[in-house]
Order: C-alpha cells, then sequence, then structure tokens
C-alpha cells in the first residue's frame, strides 16, 4: 500500500486546522488582500487628487476619508446580507410558503401512498408526525 501523506496521523495533526478550516483562511486571505488592495489604490488616487490641487497628501485626512468610505461600504452590504441570511432562516423556521413547498408536496406524496395501507398507513403517519412534532401540516417549534 502506498504512503499517503494526507492520511498520516503526524500530518493530520501538523496541517488540520489549516485544512479543516481551508475555506475560513481562504475567505480570509481573499478579504485582506482585496482590503489592502483597496487601501493601496485609494491612496494613490488620494495622492493624485491631492497633486491636482498643488498639495500634499495627508495622511490623516486620507484616513478618514478611506475609513468613511470602508465602513459606508461595509454598512450597505453586510446588512443586506445578514437580513437576507437571518430572514431566510427565520421564514425557514416559521414555514413560510415559500420555503416548505417541495417539502409538502412531498410529504403529501408520502402520506397519499401510505392511506391507501388503509388504518396500518394512518397510524403510521400519526406515528410520524407524533415524533416530528407535527400537527395538521404545520411544523411546531421545538421547546
Amino acid at each position: 500500500m502506498p504512503n499517503n501523506a494526507h492520511s498520516s496521523p503526524s500530518s493530520e495533526r501538523q496541517w488540520g486546522v489549516w485544512r479543516k478550516y481551508r475555506y475560513g483562511w481562504l475567505t480570509i486571505l481573499f478579504f485582506l488582500v482585496s482590503l489592502g488592495l483597496h487601501w493601496f489604490f485609494g491612496w494613490r488616487s488620494f495622492a493624485d487628487e491631492a497633486a491636482q490641487h498643488g498639495e500634499a497628501p495627508q495622511m490623516a485626512a486620507y484616513l478618514n476619508e478611506m475609513l468613511r468610505d470602508t465602513f459606508e461600504n461595509w454598512q450597505s452590504e453586510f446588512l443586506q446580507l445578514l437580513w437576507q441570511v437571518l430572514g431566510l432562516a427565520y421564514f425557514l423556521y416559521v414555514g413560510s410558503p415559500s420555503s416548505k413547498e417541495s417539502g409538502d408536496r412531498l410529504e403529501a406524496k408520502v402520506d397519499a401512498l401510505l392511506r391507501e395501507r388503509g388504518p396500518e398507513g394512518e397510524r403510521i403517519i400519526a406515528d410520524i408526525d407524533e415524533r416530528f412534532l407535527r400537527g395538521k401540516g404545520h411544523a411546531k417549534p421545538h421547546e
């Protein structure tokens, strides 16, 4: 059997955190590179604008402008994303018609097939509904 470095216990311990969270590390890398490039090219633009006015670029003014622009961008992007994620999670939890449509359709088909078995099918449906805290076709929140 060939020796595979990816499966050895010492390799797993050595690279475990990096391998386990590689998507997160890659996201952090992209974020830092994009932030660095944003600030680098922002400085070049700020310095060019100052030169056009015959002034020397001031670091304090640059930082004030870049921080304002950065937080303004983050506010609009992250608030929008946060609303989408939390809103979707909420509507999935309460069972809005658009979030449960395919599940309800599948459940209705399975219920119809079980009902063809007669009283035994009804007993199976009732048992499943009780185990998954379902009543009258609507999910109940876990307490």
